[in-house]
């Protein structure tokens, strides 16, 4: 029983094509999840794109789940280029747990993909398109095996934190989520405990904190606060902010290692087993310096 993670898009907020975004990657929000051969994505950002095609090269097989923290536009842009989309071989699932009030994800995404801003809906589109609504804070299955749990996140027009749960295994993505400085998230702690890997909204740090409240994003240093008060395995930097080129993150890396040395930062492209993640910090002969390196190598 296995997860294996591919990150597609890392970036927050807007892309960031360029040079300078070409280590830790400028398409935003996309997490591919291949659970035993279930396919689950995490947010559809412009990562999708790339993700579409493969998708495509490997022909048609059971539907691709797709989980949306919600739907601000950085979240969902990769939809209109999502190439299964076009195909009516392809089965695609969208799932969403902050549409309720403004009429389903249906309804939603159509009017995101309207003749005022794009030629063609998702309703137009010939691939074989299924949407589910759930309030924020319920709990489903995707399966037999596959337990989804999901708590509310502090984001303007809500968001939604998922733990995806399988063969004894857990995974937490929680992004778009805004902090109190000196008070931990309990929705966080509680989704987050005893978890095997986390995927946390840092976009920004401790110290430009201030510059940014209200607009519904967290630091790496909370992320790495809360894992270590939920006994969390591995911390996973994520959503990065796109005024912050390669330079600016190989810092944040270096500096959220030495912090903690299981924190480490996403990059698009990046593709591992959580089973191996897990393995070396379990290891007792491996230090957490040479599991940090070593994870992805």
């Amino acid at each position: 029983m296995t997860i294996r993670i591919t990150f597609w898009g890392a970036r927050g907020t807007t892309a960031c094509p360029g040079a300078d975004y070409a280590i830790f990657g400028g398409n935003t929000s996309c997490v591919e999840l291949d659970i035993d051969g279930h396919r689950v994505v995490l947010d559809a950002g412009t990562g999708l794109r790339k993700l579409g095609a493969k998708i495509i090269d490997e022909g048609p097989r059971k539907s691709t789940t797709i989980l949306l923290s919600h739907t601000h536009h950085d979240h969902i842009a990769g939809l209109s280029t999502y190439r299964p989309l076009y195909h009516p071989d392809y089965r695609t699932r969208l799932v969403s747990g902050t549409s309720l009030p403004f009429g389903g994800l249906e309804q939603v995404l159509n009017g995101h993909l309207s003749e005022a801003t794009f030629p063609v809906s998702i309703d137009e589109m010939p691939g074989e398109s299924r949407f589910d609504d759930f309030a924020v804070g319920e709990n489903f299955r995707l399966g037999s095996d596959i337990r989804v749990i999901t708590r509310p996140l502090a984001h303007k027009g809500g968001a939604t934190g998922y733990r995806i749960e399988h063969g004894g295994r857990s995974l937490c993505y929680v992004t778009d989520t805004e902090h109190s400085p000196g008070r931990m998230d309990r929705n966080v702690l509680e989704l987050i405990k005893d978890a095997d890997l986390v995927i946390y909204d840092s976009t920004y740090t401790d110290e430009e904190f201030g510059n940014y409240a209200g607009w519904g994003h967290s630091t790496w240093q909370e992320g790495i606060r809360l894992c270590q008060k939920a006994d969390a395995k591995w911390l996973m930097i994520f959503h990065h902010d796109p005024d912050k080129d390669d330079r600016q993150m190989g810092k944040i890396a270096k500096l959220a290692n030495d912090s903690w040395p299981y924190a480490l930062v996403a990059r698009e492209g990046q593709s591992f087993d959580l089973d191996v993640l897990v393995g070396l910090k379990m290891d007792q002969e491996t230090s957490p310096r040479q599991a940090s390196a070593a994870a992805f190598s």
